[in-house]
């Protein structure tokens, strides 16, 4: 599913800047989960007609020498695929992103709440709730090989239209009927 979502995040930052050629890329590519989103992102990537810039990060210290990067080749945006990392440096990847004008979807809420401009993922409760339940199976006897895989059913937008507003950017209309939460 995180591939997926990763192409999502691509598609709604295209809807929202429909002229972008070029997109910074942050993912960790030593975390497993980093491949197949990756792979999928060059894929839709390319029918896109979007140049992706993939930078590797794996400290906080990689993630302002990756926006230079990006911003000398002329990247028009900025996502990132989905692990812990870009979560905990949340704060310092918003920064740089408003820093260098870079409008961003992301694959964490708490990103958009720190003052990203949009994010999408799969509704954490839901996922947490859900885990539970597998939790409470196992306890009772069930075998794990017995039990379905299950993929995320609900999922969650935020537009953060302040961050907009600083970067100069309307948000169309049809994306803001879409958010589950517009921050103000």
């Amino acid at each position: 599913m995180s591939s997926t979502l990763a192409v999502k995040r691509l598609e709604l930052l295209r809807e929202l800047v429909p002229q972008i050629s070029r997109v910074l890329v942050l993912s960790h590519l030593s975390d497993p989960i980093a491949a197949p989103q990756v792979k999928a992102l060059e894929e839709a990537a390319n029918a896109l007609r979007i140049k992706l810039q993939i930078r590797d990060i794996r400290t906080s210290g990689d993630l302002p020498i990756a926006f230079d990067a990006g911003v000398k080749e002329r990247a028009e945006g900025v996502i990132h695929t989905g692990e812990s990392i870009f979560a905990v440096n949340r704060v310092r990847m918003v920064e740089l992103a408003a820093r260098h004008g870079l409008p961003g979807v992301y694959h964490h809420r708490v990103i958009a709440e720190a003052g990203g401009l949009m994010a999408y993922q799969a509704v954490t409760t839901e996922l947490h709730r859900r885990a539970a339940t597998y939790v409470d199976k196992l306890l009772r006897g069930a075998k794990p090989a017995d039990m379905p895989i299950e993929q995320p059913t609900k999922f969650e937008f935020v537009v953060n239209l302040k961050t907009a507003k600083a970067l100069g950017i309307a948000v169309p209309p049809t994306l803001l009927a879409r958010a589950d939460e517009v921050i103000e």
